[in-house]
């Protein structure tokens, strides 16, 4: 099965497809050390830049693709961080929303089989428009449907779904589909022949029910690794040492002694939340916590569990499932950067398999009450049920293809507007 992949960082989820016999045609970076990650791992592939440059039709030509052939599959994970709940959100306001929108745009056009979508958790809860919270209280006008939770994801849904596809979603933990790693993100998987496909079929559970492997450790992804393969590695700042020093695997500034927190955290100490990523040693017997784009933050470390460093780049590499030998270019900052945002290859693997079992009329289904993520709501039927009041005001006999979203009708031609573009 041949795809496009977009937003294609240093290619961890196109390892996954390819695990699963997809053939990349091509692949979209902006990011000038990915391209060059690509470049060097897969020579062959044609590499693109900013999505926004090129039109369908030039991106079918740079594939190779010949006017009638058909894709299987386009695939990517616009970037998130005009969802993330890190910061502050504005959606598809945000720059980096349009780029969203333009892959929406992009996708349907060359309306392959099936489309996917990756991004963070936050996408789940985003708003279509962001108003200041300084704009919000008694003397404003209430939200709108579009400025409430859930709006963005709800655009999207629309769009696919005026464009004919069959729309289904779930926020994913990576440690479920074999990932040494605690990682979730939101997978949207639309499939052109109408249908809502089913959940991902995990390979693995936390505690080894559903007869399945217990999550993989961390031990079993770095343990073997040499001290010249960890020698790629940030370091933390010595007034930081000797605190990890009093810490053992698994644990965090909270297992300090007690005389001892108020220091290491300073003024954090005083701020709210449970602050878990000070001083944080990863577990051996359980997977990583989310890997981020620096081990050394302070509020987000992320410490060998028994050395006396943060991890190195090697170990985040096997932490994300990269082959042993993949090479990632530039400087060591952006090695880290580039694997920290990336997909794991499990968990491309996963959505892979599923598309090809549909392909072949013979769906894999998940096991029955499998728990994919800690948070309530995130599977599209309770996500839709928790947000059907983002629709209060649609006119009922105004449709999508699948009967599903009831639109207003500027909404619907916004979207018919561009898909006929």
């Amino acid at each position: 099965m041949k795809y496009l992949s977009f937003f294609s960082g240093a290619l961890g989820l196109d390892l996954g497809l390819e695990s699963a016999g997809f053939e990349p045609l091509l692949a979209c970076e902006i990011d000038k050390d990915c391209k060059e990650t690509i470049k060097t791992n897969k020579p062959e592939l044609p590499v693109i830049g900013d999505i926004r440059d090129y039109t369908a039709q030039q991106i079918r030509e740079i594939a190779g693709l010949t006017q009638d052939e058909e894709v299987d599959l386009v695939v990517g994970g616009p970037p998130c961080q005009a969802f993330s709940t890190a910061g502050a959100r504005k959606s598809f306001e945000d720059e980096r929303g349009n780029v969203f929108l333009k892959y929406l745009e992009i996708a349907t056009e060359i309306a392959p089989k099936y489309i996917v979508i990756e991004n963070v958790r936050g996408l789940l809860s985003a708003p279509l428009k962001h108003r200041p919270h300084n704009k919000r209280g008694s003397e404003y006008p209430d939200l709108g449907s579009d400025e409430k939770p859930g709006g963005a994801l709800a655009y999207i849904i629309k769009f696919l779904e005026m464009a004919g596809y069959g729309v289904s979603f779930n926020l994913y933990n990576s440690a479920n589909f074999g990932t040494p790693q605690v990682r979730e993100r939101v997978v949207i998987i639309a499939s052109r022949d109408g249908k809502k496909l089913p959940y991902l079929v995990p390979t693995h559970s936390e505690t080894g029910s559903h007869n399945l492997p217990s999550w993989t450790t961390t031990r079993s992804a770095i343990e073997s690794l040499s001290k010249e393969d960890n020698a790629e590695c940030l370091e933390f700042p010595k007034k930081r040492h000797k605190f990890f020093e009093l810490l053992g695997p698994g644990e965090y500034w909270k297992h300090l002694p007690k005389e001892l927190q108020e220091e290491a955290l300073g003024n954090a100490y005083h701020s709210g939340g449970g602050k878990t990523g000070f001083y944080r040693r990863v577990p051996w017997d359980k997977p990583s916590p989310t890997l981020v784009t620096s081990p050394i933050m302070p509020a987000t470390s992320l410490a060998h569990p028994d050395e006396l460093r943060p991890l190195s780049v090697a170990e985040y590499g096997a932490l994300q499932q990269f082959p042993k030998d993949w090479e990632f270019k530039g400087k060591t900052l952006s090695k880290y950067r580039q694997i920290g945002n990336a997909v794991p290859c499990g968990l491309g693997s996963a959505i892979g398999k599923l598309l090809s079992s549909h392909t072949s009329h013979s769906d894999l289904i998940a096991p029955r009450d499998f728990k994919y993520s800690r948070y309530k709501d995130t599977d599209d039927v309770a996500w839709r049920v928790k947000h059907n009041h983002l629709f209060e005001g649609h006119n009922p006999d105004r449709k999508s293809t699948q009967g599903t979203w009831c639109l207003s009708l500027d909404e619907e031609q916004q979207i018919l507007t561009i898909i006929k573009s």
